[in-house]
């Protein structure tokens, strides 16, 4: 039985045949009683986040699963309370998520439509096929596992209150296969948001993958109970309840020793002494060791003498099926027809072997039973009736999903049709997101063996099995297939390289990375290939943090991308590179835009360039991405990005990619000035880094750029510290360059908390590696003008050779955010009335740049600088502009200083958001009159000489302060409107 439901689908409670077994479990069984009481009870109430975990454990026999059906026909009493089971399976513990599809499967396949689509919402292609509603995708693509358990979370998430109160069993979990039981340990730890009880059952027999979850649900779990073996008066107690009060306390003892006081052992036992008519007295006590070890079933005989070879052969079948049975099924395996599989099964029930569920399924009436059937076959039975199984299940209409565990257990032969099977159920496994099951398949049919041809195949396919979860596994198997005996084909060869370097490259060994693809390069011949492995390698020294001939690889590059046309993927990949390379050198950047704009349709990604493609990866496409980000093409960047993540949504991919696309997202929203939002995509990013692992490079780009934003928002200690929680610090990652540049970070923070000196240390090494290198970006790195904030204070003529090193590599490269940058920190180790002029070009500058925070920044300090100099009304509108631009921006620490700003003129800056006249500059007070007269804003900025653009951006600012349109304004602001005026005064 896979779900109890009251009202629709309602199923009838079968009671457990173990539950006279109950005795001693009085603490167990009130435990059980008011978890259910109180999540019924509070749910009624209207609490929502009422859940709980309960955990039963102990040797198998001591009366765990009775408990659990105690829960189950408690939760079946409850009005309106829905109870799911599931029951871990000791023989197919390698069939993925088949605990999960016991649980869920009856209740969400049972959905209407409407509501389905609501449960399930965007993740139906994602989690669908996990759970066994649909197939697995034609296409076959291989899903994150990552992905799935999110999908699953939100789909339990949406389906929890909408079936509250909701009581979840799972017995024998330490049987429960891999996916399943990762996703119940992380379901256990946030169980208390939601309306459910989970109670769970295990023996302790995890293994060493598996034991750590046991731990983490036990660290979490409400209530715990290790059930205890029965005490000699109970069992006698049992004893002469079963054989009458003249059982002797000798016999009865007996009893309790050759069973040790497992629960399940004594029942067991007595039925046989029942059966065997044995009289319960001292000198028949001696019998009870044999009669213990038959009622065990521990021997082939055993089984043989109670069911005899036809019933027994379809025992067999049964067990090798685990649960769920399907009748028809081990009638096929046992070579049974209907009527005498009918007879088996009568016979077997009568026996007390197997009981029927209300669903029309077969299930052995105790676990141990399965086991011990089980372990009697002969070997050679055993095999053979695995390799039935199989084709009977595929015969059935079946998928090789479930056939796969009986190919698992079969001898091998060489059977070409059982590798073909194996790889195509490993396919489905990674379509569904389960690579640990695919790669069990695929090494299964390494030992088969395949035949010469296709053996390195199956080995390239082991090794990208493990693309998204295992980069180090994919490296060993990859390196493995490419190794010249095996005989890999030239287009799998170059394929195998390139997901190989990509594998190095994500477990941060990029020079390796860059090393096997030039390698491969130089023995492919010339054509499309050979191009791919000659791009990736540029890719990949692109992302070095050393590198020992940067210069001449990207004279390299230019000199190869220079002559292509861009028509195919490897070389549009040229072309990408080439414009990210010229990015970080600090060449044109509008030459740089227009080549990204030929690694592009139409300014989308071609198909064969997409985020989730195999081709290439989702670097490539994040090249392009960055180029952009940096050349100011932010709008442009910002829709690759988001594209980036809904396609990894969509794929399921939920790891280190989506990671990735919320900190590009992040990084470029933070380039706009979008600093709430861009906390927001980076913390999210950051998070998922946490769980894949330490000190990876994505984890490095987000806690940098995390960084940035909290020191443009004023946060300066808090940005520290994350640094320091993070290692963000010397030497950073050996290999991987941190987007944007790690060590000129490290010396914004040490500048920001006053740390003059060292910031003066590092950044001075910055500029050295990276002029070395050919890297003068200014945006990537705007290490200079920080070297030269640094240096003013005590060495000012140097500050200012760095400052105007900085403002001519930013005109070189040529992006407004960049040159208004390089000007404002120049402008802030300059005096006077050159500081001024800088500024007031900055501004102008960035004014024409998306960069809000960087133009709200230089508002504010030449409002400073105007305030210095004594031009306090000039001062007064720039400091206004400034103050609101950075409000906006979420930069609190700017808005402060801007307030500062404005105190010390004179102003009053409490009053930039109140409905008051007070609240306008006076340049804002210029336009406002004048509009009020009724004079249109051309005529406004003929009459005060100014830009029309200008005159507009004073009156959006006059009526946002205003909080009115043109026809309140007058009111608003206590002037007299144009009807009551005499003659034009224009």
């Amino acid at each position: 039985m896979s779900a109890d439901q009251n009202g629709q689908g309602e199923q009838e409670y079968v009671t457990s045949p173990a539950e006279e077994t109950l005795r001693e479990r009085d603490t167990e069984l009130h435990t059980a009683d008011e978890a259910v009481a109180r999540l019924c009870r509070k749910f009624a109430a209207g609490g929502t986040e009422i859940g709980e975990v309960l955990c039963y454990s102990g040797p198998g026999g001591m009366g765990k699963t009775s408990l659990l059906h105690r829960v189950r026909r408690l939760g079946k009493l409850q009005p309106g309370c829905t109870v799911l089971f599931a029951r871990g399976g000791e023989r197919q513990r390698n069939e993925p998520f088949r605990v999960l599809r016991q649980l869920l499967q009856p209740v969400l396949g049972s959905l209407p439509e409407e509501e389905k689509q609501e449960v399930f919402g965007n993740w139906y292609g994602i989690v669908g096929p996990a759970i066994g509603l649909v197939p697995p995708s034609d296409e076959l693509e291989p899903l994150d596992p990552q992905g799935v358990r999110d999908g699953l979370d939100f789909v339990f998430t949406q389906l929890a209150p909408r079936r509250a109160p909701l009581v979840m069993v799972v017995d024998d979990l330490h049987w429960a296969d891999q996916e399943s039981l990762s996703w119940l340990a992380a379901f256990a730890v946030r169980s208390r948001e939601l309306p459910v009880l989970l109670v769970l059952a295990y023996r302790d027999e995890f293994d060493h993958k598996t034991l750590p979850l046991r731990h983490q649900i036990e660290s979490i779990a409400q209530h715990r109970h290790e059930l205890r073996r029965l005490t000699p008066d109970t069992v006698a107690d049992l004893v002469r309840a079963e054989l009458g009060p003249h059982a002797e306390d000798a016999f009865c003892r007996q009893v309790w020793a050759v069973t040790g006081g497992t629960p399940y052992e004594v029942v067991a036992l007595l039925r046989e002494v029942r059966d065997q008519a044995l009289e319960p007295s001292e000198e028949n006590a001696r019998r009870l060791h044999d009669l213990a070890a038959a009622a065990r079933g521990e021997t082939l005989q055993h089984w043989l003498d109670k069911l005899g070879p036809t019933t027994l052969r379809f025992a067999w079948a049964a067990a090798l099926l685990g649960t769920d049975i399907r009748q028809t099924l081990a009638a096929a395996i046992s070579a049974q027809g209907p009527d005498q599989a009918e007879e088996s099964v009568r016979q077997l029930r009568r026996q007390r072997v197997l009981t029927s569920q209300p669903n029309g399924r077969l299930e052995f009436v105790h676990p141990l039973i399965g086991t011990s059937i089980y372990l009697t076959m002969p070997a050679a039975t055993k095999t053979a009736m695995h390799g039935i199984a199989a084709t009977a299940i595929e015969n059935a209409g079946g998928t090789m999903l479930a056939a796969s565990r009986h190919l698992l257990e079969v001898l091998p032969e060489g059977d070409d049709a059982i590798v073909r099977k194996l790889r195509k159920a490993a396919q489905e496994h990674l379509a569904i997101g389960a690579p640990d099951a695919a790669k069990r398949c695929l090494e299964r049919a390494l030992n088969e063996p395949p035949d010469d041809d296709i053996r390195a195949e199956v080995m390239y396919e082991l090794g990208c099995s493990a693309l998204l979860t295992d980069p180090a596994a994919t490296v060993n198997q990859l390196t493995v297939a490419l190794e010249p005996e095996n005989g890999l084909s030239p287009a799998l060869r170059v394929d195998a390289t390139f997901r190989l370097s990509e594998a190095l490259a994500h477990a941060g060994q990029l020079t390796r990375a860059a090393a096997v693809c030039h390698e491969e390069a130089q023995r492919t011949p010339q054509g499309p290939g050979r191009l791919r492995l000659e791009a990736a390698h540029f890719m990949w020294a692109a992302f070095q943090r050393d590198e020992d001939d940067a210069v001449g690889r990207s004279r390299r590059l230019e000199d190869m991308a220079t002559a292509l046309t861009g028509r195919d993927s490897a070389e549009r990949a040229l072309v990408a590179m080439q414009a990210w390379d010229l990015t970080l050198r600090g060449g044109s950047a509008a030459r740089a835009v227009e080549l990204a704009d030929r690694a592009l349709v139409n300014g989308r990604l071609p198909a064969e360039l997409r985020w989730t493609g195999t081709i290439w990866g989702f670097e490539l496409p994040a090249l392009i991405g960055l180029t952009l980000t940096y050349t100011d093409e932010l709008i442009r960047a910002e829709r690759l990005f988001s594209d980036a993540i809904m396609e990894f949504e969509v794929a399921g991919w939920s790891g280190a990619h989506r990671g990735f696309a919320y900190f590009l997202m992040g990084l470029v929203r933070f380039r706009r000035g979008f600093l709430l939002e861009a906390e927001d995509f980076l913390r999210r990013g950051l998070r998922i880094s946490e769980r894949i692992a330490p000190d990876l490079p994505l984890q490095w780009d987000i806690v940098g750029v995390l960084a940035d934003t909290l020191l443009a928002r004023g946060r300066v200690q808090e940005a520290w510290e994350l640094a320091e929680q993070y290692r963000f610090a010397p030497p950073y990652h050996e290999t991987a360059m941190v987007l944007p540049d790690a060590p000129t970070l490290y010396g914004k923070l040490l500048l920001a908390r006053g740390d003059r000196a060292r910031a003066v240390e590092v950044l001075t090494e910055v500029g050295r590696q990276l002029d070395a290198r050919g890297r003068y970006n200014t945006v990537w790195a705007p290490w200079a003008g920080h070297l030269a904030l640094a240096l003013a204070p005590d060495e000012p003529e140097e500050a200012r050779k760095h400052a105007q090193d900085a403002v001519d590599r930013a005109r070189t490269f040529g992006s407004a955010s960049a040159v208004g940058a390089a000007l404002r920190l120049q402008a802030a180790v300059t005096d006077g009335p050159v500081a001024v002029e800088l500024l007031e070009e900055a501004v102008a500058v960035l004014g024409q740049s998306p960069a809000g925070h960087e133009h709200a920044h230089a508002l504010v300090d030449l409002g400073a600088a105007l305030r210095r100099s004594g031009r306090l009304v000039d001062a007064g509108e720039y400091l206004y502009q400034g103050m609101e631009l950075a409000q906006q921006c979420g930069a609190d620490g700017l808005v402060a200083r801007a307030r500062r700003e404005l105190a010390v003129s004179g102003l009053r800056p409490n009053r930039l958001r109140t409905l008051t006249k007070d609240a306008l500059s006076q340049h804002e007070w210029e336009v406002a009159e004048l509009a009020v007269r009724g004079l249109p804003p051309q005529r406004i900025a003929d009459h005060l000489d100014l830009p029309l653009s200008l005159v507009h951006r004073r009156l959006a600012a006059v009526h946002r302060k205003a909080g009115t349109g043109p026809e309140g304004l007058a009111a608003a602001l206590g002037l007299p409107d144009k009807d009551s005026r005499t003659g034009d005064d224009g």
